[in-house]
């Protein structure tokens, strides 16, 4: 009985399989180079506070809430994670794409670990954010820029003041809006906590619009910022929106799985591409 012969130009690696892993990485890794310029360049831009002693990088708080040194960490992972695979499935190296695997599982272990924390325990994980975060952000609000931009924003778009469920009184326990601080800002809030900051006839931005509000009851003090925390308004907003955000989360997390799929995959079709060189 005569066996067929595989044709010598034959090969188990799918170009479809390859070339879209290397495509997807590709676009990846210049993603995270991208991070990384955004990263150092805020990096450098505050180096001469860095080097007086104004911002310090001593701790992990320090390190969590320096946007731009997550920027730099977060593009490096995404950088050397996209470089792994685009080299590894360009190269057909085993090794590089065993990597590349095993990073996206760990990453998609940890994602499900927060989406079910988030989900099953919110109040926990709001009580455990409120009291990690809480007093370290409003503390370093005016020391970043970065942070104080981030931190206006949310204020703003949330409609929101302060982190906890203390609310807009949270800004007590920084330096410049205290009760006791010679500030002319003392027993006040920043101005994104404001309902009505910005003028309309003018369109100016009144910084003044939160200034004593500290003083006042939450029922006086409702009219003119808002009063309840981010993370607690945050919480309430993802509440609302459930459906919406796991139909969001369950993509992700069926996307993360086809790449790994396809990683596997293509670590299978080199090593029995392997096994015919050898045999």
């Amino acid at each position: 009985m005569n066996r067929r012969r595989t044709p010598n130009n034959f090969t188990y690696v799918s170009p479809c399989v390859k070339y879209m892993i290397f495509i997807l990485n590709f676009a990846f890794w210049l993603f995270g180079g991208l991070l990384i310029g955004i990263g150092t360049y805020a990096f450098l831009d505050k180096w001469p506070d860095f080097t007086n002693g104004l911002v310090k990088v001593e701790t992990i708080y320090d390190v969590v809430l320096n946007i731009s040194l997550v920027l730099i960490m977060a593009g490096g992972v995404v950088f050397i994670v996209s470089f792994s695979g685009f080299v590894g499935a360009l190269r057909e190296n085993t090794c590089l794409l065993k990597f590349y695997s095993l990073c996206l599982l760990i990453l998609f272990l940890l994602e499900m670990a927060i989406a079910i924390m988030g989900f099953v325990f919110p109040h926990t994980l709001q009580s455990i954010l409120e009291e990690s975060f809480t007093d370290k952000i409003i503390h370093t609000y005016r020391d970043d820029v970065d942070l104080q931009n981030l931190i206006d924003f949310a204020q703003q778009e949330f409609r929101c003041c302060g982190l906890s469920s203390e609310g807009y009184m949270d800004w007590s326990k920084n330096e410049y809006f205290n009760c006791s601080s010679p500030s002319v800002e003392k027993c006040g809030v920043p101005f994104s906590c404001c309902i009505n900051a910005t003028d309309i006839s003018s369109g100016l931005v009144n910084i003044m619009c939160g200034y004593g509000v500290q003083e006042s009851s939450v029922a006086e003090a409702s009219k003119k910022v808002w009063t309840s925390g981010c993370i607690e308004v945050v919480r309430s907003w993802a509440e609302r929106n459930l459906y919406t955000i796991a139909g969001i989360a369950l993509g992700v997390a069926l996307s993360q799985l086809f790449v790994i799929y396809l990683g596997k995959t293509l670590e299978g079709q080199i090593e029995l591409q392997k096994s015919r060189w050898n045999s």
